[in-house]
Parts: C-alpha cells; sequence; structure tokens
C-alpha cells in the first residue's frame, strides 16, 4: 500500500503529466486555459495547479503573464550551440537567425578587493569593472550575465573611450584583439533562483536554474575576465564532445 507520502507525490507527478500535455497540444504562442478552467479541467485545486505550473515556467515551457494568461513558448526560441566552443549568446543568436533583446544592463566600478585581486594578479585596490545584463528572447529574460573585468584590460579597448557599451564584454576583447585569448574555464550546477536573479529573470525566488561560472584566460595566462551566468533552462540547449575514458 502506498504510503500517504508516496500517494501526494504520485498525485503531484500525475498532475505533471497532465499539465505537460495540455501544453503540448496548445500551438506555440497560444495562451493555456484560465487557472480556473484548467484547475477545474484536472481536477486539483488552483494552489496546486500553480505549483505545478512554476515548474513548467521554470524550464521555459510557459510564460505567465500577469492579468493577461498563461501561453505556451515557442520551442524555436531555444537557443541550441556546443559548449566546446566560447561565444557570446549574441553570436549564437546571429548564428541561428534568432532576435535578441538587451533588457536591464549596469556597469560599475569598483576596488578589486582582496578576492578578484588574487584572480586577477592584481592589487586590492585596482580598479575593475562589472557589466551586468539581461538577455530577452521577445519580453521573456531568459539570461542574466555578469563580467568582471580588470579596468586595465578595458582601457585598452573601445570602452574606455567613452562610447556607450551594453554589449558582450567577450565581444569586445575578441573583435579588439588587444589581448589575445586563449581559452576558458567553467563549472556548470543547477541552483535554486536567489531572490535578485529570480527578479531579473521573472522567476519566482527557488525556481531551478542553469549556472555558468568561468574564466577567461589570455594567451599570457593572466584571467582577464570572470563570469557568472544564469540561465532560464527551457531557453538553452548546449551540447559537447566528451572523450571515453579509457
Amino acid at each position: 500500500m502506498l504510503s500517504r507520502e508516496n500517494s501526494n507525490l504520485s498525485l503531484f507527478q500525475k498532475l505533471q503529466d497532465d499539465l505537460a500535455v495540455e501544453i503540448q497540444s496548445t500551438p506555440p504562442g497560444e495562451r493555456l486555459l484560465s487557472e480556473p478552467e484548467l484547475a477545474i479541467k484536472l481536477g486539483v485545486s488552483r494552489t496546486t495547479l500553480r505549483e505545478a505550473m512554476r515548474m513548467f515556467e521554470g524550464q521555459g515551457l510557459i510564460r505567465r503573464r500577469q492579468g493577461v494568461g498563461t501561453f505556451v513558448v515557442d520551442a524555436r526560441q531555444t537557443i541550441e550551440t556546443t559548449f566546446d566552443i566560447l561565444e557570446s549568446i549574441e553570436t549564437q543568436a546571429k548564428r541561428l537567425n534568432m532576435n535578441i533583446v538587451m533588457g536591464y544592463h549596469e556597469n560599475r566600478t569598483d576596488p578589486a578587493g582582496e578576492e578578484f585581486g588574487k584572480k586577477f594578479g592584481i592589487s586590492s585596490d585596482a580598479q575593475i569593472q562589472t557589466v551586468s545584463r539581461v538577455i530577452n528572447i521577445g519580453d521573456r529574460p531568459v539570461a542574466y550575465l555578469v563580467d568582471t573585468v580588470p579596468a586595465e584590460v578595458l582601457s585598452k579597448t573601445s570602452y574606455a573611450k567613452g562610447i556607450e557599451f551594453n554589449g558582450s564584454i567577450l565581444d569586445l576583447l575578441i573583435q579588439e584583439q588587444n589581448q589575445p585569448l586563449s581559452h576558458s574555464e567553467a563549472i556548470i550546477s543547477s541552483v535554486p533562483a536567489a531572490s535578485l536573479i529570480a527578479k531579473r529573470l521573472q522567476l519566482q525566488r527557488g525556481d531551478p536554474i542553469m549556472k555558468i561560472e568561468s574564466q577567461i584566460y589570455s594567451k599570457s595566462g593572466q584571467v582577464v575576465d570572470i563570469s557568472v551566468s544564469y540561465y532560464v533552462p527551457g531557453f538553452f540547449k548546449f551540447r559537447a564532445v566528451r572523450k571515453i575514458n579509457s
């Protein structure tokens, strides 16, 4: 006999399956039934339904718009790329002929401090530049990107000439070639969205998101960019070639 806990879990899994069918049978861009209608159709409370819908929204499959309704996301809006090549979201989207839009962005200058100073190999009172930005597909925030770079590195680029900048630091470093890049090292993890990240990506706090922490190295071996990127999972697919460990 199933325990009460397992029974509740099974009911929730059934709700997820039923909701997945509703999403799959609704054309991309079209609105799902309203919450009251959907709750009645699936035989659950609106509270339980909202919890299940949160999971599908976190995966990028649906988009809830306050006062308007819940819409099915077009799968063609997914950015698929190889993880073996280091390139910006802008470059990936351009190759896929996909239109992306810059949302929130902020540029900030601060002293490096002990932690960043050690990573960049600079003094703790040297200046670093932090560029934070949100990438939208349509009106949907899908990525929140934070790059931190020694101000000395940016001083050799057009960024230092007073040109308005809100794009990719990676593209800037690649295109201007003042400090040729070698490679990056990255750590990929799945994390619950903290309050600030959830706000930037219009998610619920605690929703699962993909996090990539990376360091970009110049050919001289210096770390020139430390980035932390947060992605709404359903909008990104990364492919990688992996060798067999013999």
